[in-house]
């Protein structure tokens, strides 16, 4: 029998944070203002210095625009679509 795996083991493959990391994100932003393009690009660059994922300025221009509009796709296919 194969074990299942969840969303935070895909998730911990793909950005090398683990669960206490996700976590704490999570919580730090619960409060966070996402019309403020100063408070989501802050957000976008400690994310991606996090995960140890370069982006580059169009790309992460792309990303703040799209949270500020509140434009987010909402399923897993296109959000991860929209960040490759």
């Amino acid at each position: 029998m194969s074990k299942q795996k969840g969303p935070f083991d895909k998730i911990e493959k793909k950005t090398n944070m683990n669960q206490g990391d996700i976590y704490k994100i999570a919580n730090s932003v619960k409060n966070a203002d996402f019309s403020d393009e100063k408070t989501v690009r802050n957000l976008v660059r400690h994310l991606s210095k996090m995960a140890n994922k370069q982006i580059s300025k169009e790309k992460e221009d792309k990303i703040v625009q799209t949270i500020i509009q509140n434009k987010m796709p909402t399923d897993m296919q296109s959000l991860s679509k929209f960040f490759k």
